[in-house]
């Protein structure tokens, strides 16, 4: 019996986990495949990116400990192998740039990467060398994008990073918020200037961004990145031992991470959504939110008012 059930159990997981069907008893059935994993086109390029990336805020701060390297490695590891692209850091972030450079060279420098960054100083003037210092701790000829973080002396920045956008030494220029920070000043900016991407705080309780940002980046053709999908792990925290609602089935969900995720990525403005994690489990858990079924508009209501009362 325990035989049986281990098996049922396999059978289970690999039908979730692909989106297709599986049948019981068929001792030698061919492994499911996955489903397609979901793509946006960044629209000022046409490069499709997965909608699930990886964030490393706090999560790959660990400095020069050896096994929590290791450890950030095998998430990073995680994530490429179920078909992740882009990754986000920035000065900020403590060591976070020089641990992602540790991953990247201990997996040689993936051609998948998509690598997104920050420039983060008040002086304008010495934003190029901040900029030349992350790219040397990543180990990247160039970044696929760099933003201005928070806005913080954005007019002088985003002068920096249009030239080197010009002279092909950034593919993609952005600039961020986060926290519901800003936003009126977040959306000047998007009127008035030319970006390729605008990343912000976007999840099932902060809504905000709905109103004025999605709608004007769709206006603009402007790609989204959504960072704290699961306010810094508040949510994912308060949900983990309620049990999932009916609806998750019908979406392929089988934690409420991935229904949170779902939530954020079915919103056909958003390009990108990046959860940081330390847990490679939880990379791959991720990664798999950007496979089957996508909710509808109804079901989104649903999960954003389930989250809300069970949280």
């Amino acid at each position: 019996m325990q035989e049986m059930s281990t098996h049922r159990r396999m059978l289970l997981r690999a039908m979730l986990a692909g989106g297709g069907t599986a049948v019981c008893g068929a001792a030698h059935a061919a492994p499911a495949v996955p489903a397609p994993l979901l793509t946006r086109a960044i629209a000022s390029s046409g490069e499709q990116l997965p909608v699930v990336g990886l964030g490393s805020w706090i999560t790959f701060n660990v400095g020069d400990d050896p096994v929590a390297r290791a450890n950030c490695t095998g998430v990073v590891r995680a994530f490429l192998d179920g078909g992740g692209r882009l990754i986000d850091s920035s000065p900020m972030y403590g060591s976070a740039q020089a641990v992602i450079g540790h991953a990247l060279k201990q997996l040689r420098h993936p051609k998948a990467v998509f690598s997104a960054d920050k420039v983060w100083i008040g002086s304008g003037a010495r934003g190029p060398a901040q900029i030349e210092r992350s790219r040397a701790l990543w180990g990247v000829p160039r970044f696929d994008l760099l933003q201005v973080h928070n806005l913080l002396a954005w007019e002088e920045h985003l002068r920096t990073l249009q030239a080197m956008k010009a002279a092909g030494r950034v593919r993609h220029v952005g600039i961020t918020t986060s926290e519901g920070r800003r936003h009126d000043e977040l959306v000047t900016i998007m009127e008035t200037q030319p970006l390729d991407f605008v990343q912000v705080s976007y999840n099932v309780l902060d809504r905000e961004v709905e109103s004025r940002i999605l709608p004007l980046a769709r206006e603009r053709r402007i790609a989204v990145i959504v960072n704290r999908p699961f306010r810094q792990g508040d949510l994912t925290q308060a949900l983990a031992h309620k049990p999932l609602p009916g609806w998750a089935a019908e979406i392929g969900c089988t934690s409420w991470a991935q229904a949170l995720l779902k939530f954020i990525v079915a919103e056909p403005a958003v390009t990108c959504a990046i959860p940081a994690t330390s847990n490679p489990v939880h990379a791959r858990e991720n990664m798999l939110a950007a496979r089957g079924p996508m909710p509808d508009a109804a079901l989104r209501r649903r999960i954003a008012a389930d989250a809300k009362r069970l949280a």
